[in-house]
């Protein structure tokens, strides 16, 4: 008797064994009874082992698929990243699927629905059919393969299916076989030595593995470099994956790939139905798209001949995933490119500490592009000392007249602030009371505009009171500002200037931020306000100065990355003011000017940075000179999350030695959301396949507790938010 070993999207780490009488492989869905309800499974081994008894063993009701479902690179990886991320494999292979796959739709294009002419329908005559005009004239559109000028009610199509004169059918899509076809429109763009040399150095080694670091500043061209390394892959006839932090912030790149490639390609999106999605897999699977253009989940899009990945904004947070399993995208690609045995970009003018550090360890091969294309020069940078002075919504007097010299100039100003809504918290002016959201004891924000009141850790909105809950009072003041505020204050500040907030509040749709960049794009005096969505990938030629409002915070925190985040941040968005001919200025207001970070950052920039914070990371064993695995647990009463990290750390202190650092159990940085207590656990270890051993054993432990079953837990390996 063969027994398939079956992984199933549920959250525990284990197969699940079922009789196997029908013809099936490894890497096939089938339908599996569980419990008193009937699964989508997915076989991951066949034997004939089982340490259950035979004979009570349920048998697999159906196989769905007619061939393994993964291609074997895409198996491979998701089988690794189930280890290493100490994730149950059934969630793993779930997640790396479109949606209508996870729900059992065939793996194959089902085509189109169409109308089409029975036998009887072509012969027919019309003449028959006088006394119904509308159901002759459909025929005949039919006969002539001309419905577009025609729109027919359903009904009349039901009222010709009745008499079997037309029937429904499915209609295949032809076949696209873009390489026979394929053309690359010329560049308008002088390569200048510096691109030149990365590309050629990329191109050689488009056979086999390897890791380059595309290290350029923002604005030295390194989209055009992707263009040059994706035609060469392309002209060979390969597919090319690039993954970007967020689709809906990068138009101006997805246009110029279009421009330049005559070849089909396909952009993931969230966006996109569940229909959609399938159809890219599909396409992508069977080589009928040159380039597919996506954010995190794109990285587990099938190819028939995949040539080059590249990770735009590698450093970007956003390829971490922060819920479920816990992978990074940038991490899981390299993996994937190594195992496709083909080249990876990683592009970025801030990349992180941990690819640095690769790259000078010659893990990677590090490209530096220090050159702004064309004549573009860096902008003036300089810090603004705010101590002692009245601010408007943020704003002083010295920044905002340097925002009347430029916009008299017609020229645009960004501002940046990294908070959105009107005020971060209402308060009463009598009592002091903060109206706070309850789920997650945090200070709700205000949203002036749709007068509500937000919690930005659940997203849950309330009505705003009219008076204190507490005192009765009237006195409900906004405390504090954000970009809503800042765009109200400019908004009188310069009432004949256009303003445009780019947020998560006003860009909900994918055609307002088209909207917008539309409106930038014609040039002119304008303001643009927004949080650090201005500073991913836009080019914006006519802004000459970038005003960063409040950054003090980014300055003070007990995240051990929030400085080299605020380092990204700061020279994205700073790399945004001077483009093309105009010369750019950068202010910084602060109540700390000072402060090492900052004037490192000015005088000295970027790399400077990061190699005096690689050596405090060093001297300190943190990442990337250390290994770190966060345990989170969370419950309703406060009181099992705790108790069961304490039960891991004691376990774990009883069985390794001091080499293995805990830090906790304590609350998360976030103590309470959406109504749980939040706890955790930091594990850091210098050796990380020791470590690895470390939460293997663990979990073999763990699963047999009786307390596991009270609280949400999970392991967050290689952790980006503490």
């Amino acid at each position: 008797m063969l027994i398939a070993h079956v992984a199933l999207p549920v959250p525990l780490y284990q197969l699940f064994d079922y009789k196997l009488t029908l013809p099936a492989e490894i890497g096939m869905r089938v339908k599996v009874p569980f419990g008193k309800r009937e699964m989508i499974g997915i076989i991951v081994k066949i034997d004939q082992h089982t340490t259950f008894d035979i004979e009570n063993l349920k048998a697999i009701t159906s196989v769905i698929d007619g061939k393994k479902l993964f291609s074997q690179p895409i198996w491979q990886l998701l089988n690794w990243a189930t280890g290493y991320y100490h994730f149950p494999i059934g969630e793993v292979m779930f997640h790396a699927m479109p949606v209508l796959l996870r729900q059992g739709r065939q793996a194959i294009n089902e085509g189109v629905k169409q109308w089409q002419l029975t036998q009887q329908g072509q012969q027919i005559d019309l003449e028959l059919l006088t006394k119904t005009p509308k159901q002759k004239l459909l025929l005949a559109s039919l006969r002539n393969n001309d419905l577009k000028q025609s729109n027919f009610n359903p009904n009349i199509y039901q009222e010709l299916q009745k008499k079997q004169l037309i029937e429904l059918v499915y209609r295949q899509p032809e076949k696209i076989c873009w390489q026979t076809n394929y053309s690359t429109n010329p560049a308008s763009i002088q390569l200048n030595d510096e691109q030149s040399n990365a590309i050629a150095t990329i191109n050689q080694q488009n056979k086999q593995f390897a890791v380059f670091l595309l290290d350029g500043i923002t604005g030295s061209g390194k989209t055009e470099v992707y263009l040059n390394i994706i035609a060469d892959v392309l002209s060979q006839g390969k597919q090319a994956l690039v993954l970007v932090p967020e689709i809906g912030l990068t138009p101006q790149t997805i246009k110029r790939f279009k421009q330049r490639f005559n070849a089909p390609i396909d952009i993931l999106h969230s966006g996109l139905t569940d229909k959609e999605r399938l159809e890219v897999w599909l396409r992508s699977k069977d080589g009928e798209n040159a380039i597919v253009v996506g954010t995190r989940s794109s990285l587990f899009t099938p190819f028939k001949d995949l040539g080059i990945i590249i990770i735009d904004e590698e450093h970007d947070s956003s390829y971490k995933q922060q819920e479920g399993w816990r992978y990074n995208a940038r991490d899981l690609a390299i993996i994937r490119a190594k195992i496709e045995n083909i080249p990876i970009v990683l592009g970025s003018a801030t990349p992180s500490l941990e690819t640095i550090n690769n790259a000078q360890t010659h893990k990677y091969q590090q490209l530096k592009l220090t050159q702004r294309a064309g004549n573009a020069k860096l902008a003036k940078q300089s810090i603004l000392d705010i101590r002692g002075m009245a601010l408007a919504s943020g704003l002083s007097q010295p920044l905002i007249e340097q925002i009347r010299a430029h916009l008299h100039n017609n020229n645009q100003v960004m501002l940046f602030l990294n908070r959105r809504g009107f005020a971060p918290l209402i308060i009463c002016h009598d009592c002091g009371w903060i109206a706070e959201c309850p789920r997650c004891d945090r200070p709700y924000t205000f949203h002036k505009k749709q007068n509500k009141l937000i919690c930005h850790y659940c997203d849950t909105p309330r009505e705003v009171p009219k008076q204190c809950p507490k005192c009765g009072s009237t006195q409900l003041l906004p405390i504090g500002f954000g970009t809503e505020q800042l765009e109200k204050q400019l908004n009188l500040l310069f009432p004949n200037i256009k303003v445009t907030r780019i947020d998560r509040d006003t860009i909900t749709k994918k055609e307002a931020l088209n909207s917008y960049l539309h409106d930038i794009h014609k040039g002119g005096a304008h303001i643009l306000v927004g949080t650090q969505i201005l500073a991913k990938g836009h080019h914006f030629p006519d802004v000459t100065l970038v005003g960063i409002v409040d950054v003090d915070g980014a300055l003070f925190s007990s995240d051990f990355r929030a400085t080299e985040r605020f380092a990204q941040i700061y020279t994205q968005v700073s790399g945004r003011a001077g483009r093309e001919t105009k010369a750019g200025e950068v202010i910084l207001q602060t109540y700390h000017p000072q402060h090492p970070l900052l004037n490192i950052l000015l005088t000295q920039g970027y790399p400077a940075f990061a190699k005096q914070t690689l050596l405090e990371r060093q001297q300190t064993l943190l990442p990337p000179f250390s290994y770190q695995v966060l345990i989170r647990a969370a419950d309703r009463n406060n009181l099992h999350a705790p108790k069961f990290l304490q039960r891991i750390h004691d376990w774990l202190k009883a069985n390794y030695d001091h080499n293995l650092w805990q830090l906790g159990p304590m609350p998360a940085s976030q103590p309470k959301k959406a109504g749980y207590n939040r706890w955790q656990l930091l594990l850091q270890h210098t050796n990380r396949q020791l470590l690895q051993q470390i939460l293997d054993n663990l979990l073999t432990v763990v699963e047999q507790w009786d307390d596991v079953s009270k609280v949400r837990w999970s392991i967050d390996v290689d952790p980006i938010d503490n």
